[in-house]
């Protein structure tokens, strides 16, 4: 079992619990962590960019990645919102196979 944790950020705290709550009412998450009041500093239609965002730690599993992506793009406000995946390399096995049993 592949697991993997995305991050995705997000333009206010209703949007990253809008998404959040679809995410995990759709069973392709076990868990969305949100953290407020991150500072974007990113480089954007040719000038650089400084904004105050929320970030989303999704956890979840690879097979449901692309799943995911489309969602999130159906629901999001940016144009092209940050969503990346990092492949989890261990782990409590507990939690994952909670991760598992809760994105079956």
């Amino acid at each position: 079992m592949e697991f993997i944790v995305i991050l995705i950020t997000a333009s206010s705290m209703e949007e990253g619990e809008k998404i959040a709550s679809s995410l995990v009412e759709h069973h392709m998450v076990a868990c969305v962590n949100i953290v407020p009041s991150v500072k974007s500093v990113f480089f954007w239609e040719g000038k650089t960019a400084r904004e105050s965002e929320v970030l989303l730690i999704v956890k979840s599993r690879k097979v449901l990645l692309s799943k995911i992506v489309d969602l999130v793009k159906k629901i999001h406000s940016y144009k092209v919102p940050e969503i990346i995946a990092l492949p989890v390399i261990g782990g409590s096995e507990e939690y994952l196979k909670w991760v598992e049993e809760s994105t079956s």
